[in-house]
């Protein structure tokens, strides 16, 4: 295995402070998760509790003038969201330094938020790669608690995502509204290609917004489809992941970091020497961005049951 680095193509190595907060501040946008659930405040340590409704309140009418009013209690309980740390680090040799002729790093600063971001979106969605500390992957839990519909190419789209029994219904009856869905790329054409009797098509597309994500979402009862192009949706697994996102929220830690490296040994996970940066005449940006996610599922009052209840369905391949 060998160091990966970046190849004669020229910049500067210089990493202004401004350059680092744009990492920061341009993950979430490259991010579908971070863009569709609640955001909390940083995190200034690397855990906290969120205390998540487990037990609701009741309330009886009073027989009579002196009837006795009856007691009645609630119950939280604690969802732990922890920070948990995604990192790059990009390898630039000095040469490439001395010949440059523009700037690298405007051209290495997207593709850094991208992977980040990409990475955030497998854990959450599929649960890839995932630390300990997060919750299963969002098409795990939908899986858990049977809420996962198959694509049947024998019926009508529409009656499967939103007739009844249909993916929508699936949120709608564990005590949710779905506020947003998310695509693989090949669902766009199953959505255009879905007319009615006289040939017109059956999903209207939302107007068009600016934003990577936004450019040309269709809709599924108001709530916006989006298709993410970054790689992250495995259509093997889910070709439609729809819900309330405001259940699922994330937040990130205060001390997220750039430093630029000059002296160090970058090594392989069994020790090996990938490259040494002083000796091989090159430099590395390391970038670490840390971050959580938990899932609320509180209980309401449509479905009190926290097996079966999830604010997530998933739409599967065909069988």
């Amino acid at each position: 295995m060998s160091a990966k680095l970046i190849d004669r193509t020229g910049a500067e190595v210089l990493i202004p402070e401004e350059r680092s907060r744009e990492i920061l501040a341009a993950v979430p946008e490259q991010s579908i998760a971070m863009r569709l659930m609640r955001r909390l405040p940083d995190m200034s340590s690397k855990t906290r509790s969120i205390p998540v409704a487990s037990s609701l309140p009741s309330a009886e009418f009073i027989n009579g003038d002196t009837g006795l009013k009856p007691t009645t209690d609630m119950a939280w309980e604690n969802v732990k969201l922890t920070a948990e740390e995604i990192a790059a680090i990009v390898v630039i040799p000095e040469n490439v330094l001395d010949d440059s002729d523009y700037d690298i790093w405007a051209n290495v600063l997207p593709r850094i938020n991208e992977a980040i971001g990409a990475a955030f979106d497998k854990a959450v969605l599929f649960g890839t790669d995932k630390p300990a500390s997060f919750p299963a992957g969002i098409v795990a839990g939908a899986a858990a608690a049977g809420n996962t519909l198959a694509l049947d190419g024998s019926e009508s789209l529409y009656l499967q995502l939103l007739g009844e029994g249909g993916l929508a219904s699936l949120v709608e009856e564990d005590g949710f509204v779905p506020s947003a869905y998310v695509g693989a790329i090949g669902m766009r054409s199953k959505l255009r290609g879905t007319v009615d009797a006289n040939g017109l098509p059956i999903f209207g597309r939302a107007p068009y917004r600016d934003g990577m994500f936004g450019r040309a979402a269709y809709e599924l009862d108001g709530a916006d489809i989006y298709f993410p192009n970054s790689g992250v949706m495995d259509a093997e697994q889910a070709l439609l992941i729809g819900g309330d996102w405001s259940q699922a929220v994330w937040a990130m830690r205060t001390d997220i970091t750039t430093k630029l490296l000059t002296e160090a040994v970058i090594s392989d996970a069994t020790g090996k020497v990938l490259i040494n940066l002083a000796q091989q005449d090159a430099v590395a940006l390391r970038v670490v961005f840390r971050a959580g996610w938990a899932l609320a599922n509180p209980v309401n009052r449509v479905n009190a049951d926290a097996v079966s209840r999830y604010p997530f369905a998933v739409l599967t391949p065909e069988n």
